[in-house]
C-alpha cells in the first residue's frame, strides 16, 4: 500500500521526490533534535518554506498542540481564522476542502477599518474581535502570521472571555512587540499553541505548519482506513 499522501503530497511523481529529498537533506543537516515525532515534521516543513534553520530551536510547542490539532482537522468544518488574507491565499484549497474547512480574515472589512479608527486600536485587533463576534474562534485554528497585536487580543479573549480555540498558530513577525505576543501565548495553558520565539515569523511559517498539521492529519485518517 503507498505510503504517499494523496490529498495533502505534491500531485506529481517528480513533485514528490524533489519534496521528500529536500526533507532529508534538512533531517541529514539538522542532525539531532529535542522535537518529538510528531512535532518534527512541523519544524522540517517549517524550515523547507524559509531554508532557515533557526526554527530547529525557536519552535515552541504546547504539550498538546500537535494532538489537538490534528483531531480539529479530522473533525471536519473546522474554520481558519487567520490575521491576513495571505495566510488564506498560502494555504492549499483543495486540502481544507478535504477535511471539510474554511478560512477566514477580516482585516480589510469596512467595519473592522472603521471601528479600529474610532478606537485608535489596529485593524488586527478589531479582526480577531469581529471573529469572536461571529462565533468563529470557539475550536478553530487560528494563525497569526503578520500582526503581533492581533495574538495579543487573541490572548485577552482567551483570558478575560474565556475563548477556547482547538489550536493556535502564533507565528507574528517584527520589531514592536512581536517576540512578547508570542511569549504571553506560550504563558496560556488552557489552548495548544505553536510558536516561534523572537522576532521572526511570518504569515509563510503559518501556512507551512498548517499545511505539515494537514499531511498529519491525512496520514491519521488513512491509518484508521486500513
Amino acid at each position: 500500500m503507498s505510503t504517499v499522501n494523496t490529498v495533502t503530497e505534491q500531485l506529481t511523481r517528480a513533485g514528490q521526490a524533489i519534496e521528500h529529498d529536500s526533507f532529508a537533506i534538512i533531517d541529514a543537516e539538522t542532525g539531532p533534535h529535542s522535537y518529538t515525532e510528531s512535532q518534527w515534521p512541523i519544524v522540517r516543513r517549517m524550515i523547507h518554506a524559509n531554508a532557515d534553520f533557526d526554527f530547529n530551536g525557536l519552535t515552541d510547542f504546547h504539550p498538546s498542540a500537535v494532538r489537538e490539532g490534528i483531531a480539529a482537522m479530522l473533525a471536519g468544518a473546522t474554520p481558519v481564522v487567520a490575521d491576513v488574507e495571505m495566510i488564506c491565499s498560502g494555504l492549499s484549497q483543495p486540502r481544507l476542502a478535504h477535511f471539510g474547512m474554511k478560512t477566514y480574515q477580516f482585516i480589510s472589512d469596512a467595519d473592522v477599518i472603521e471601528t479600529a479608527k474610532l478606537e485608535d486600536t489596529t485593524r488586527a485587533v478589531q479582526a480577531m474581535r469581529k471573529a469572536h463576534r461571529l462565533g468563529l474562534l470557539e475550536g478553530a485554528i487560528v494563525g497569526i502570521g503578520n500582526a503581533p497585536t492581533a495574538l495579543i487580543e487573541l490572548v485577552r479573549l482567551i483570558r478575560e472571555e474565556g475563548v477556547r480555540p482547538a489550536l493556535v498558530v502564533g507565528m507574528p513577525v517584527g520589531f514592536v512587540s512581536a517576540a512578547e505576543s508570542k511569549d504571553l501565548m506560550a504563558e496560556i495553558a488552557e489552548v495548544p499553541w505553536i510558536v516561534i520565539r523572537g522576532r521572526k515569523g511570518g504569515s509563510t511559517l503559518v501556512v507551512a505548519a498548517l499545511h505539515a498539521l494537514l499531511a498529519l492529519a491525512e496520514a491519521k485518517q488513512k491509518a484508521g482506513q486500513e
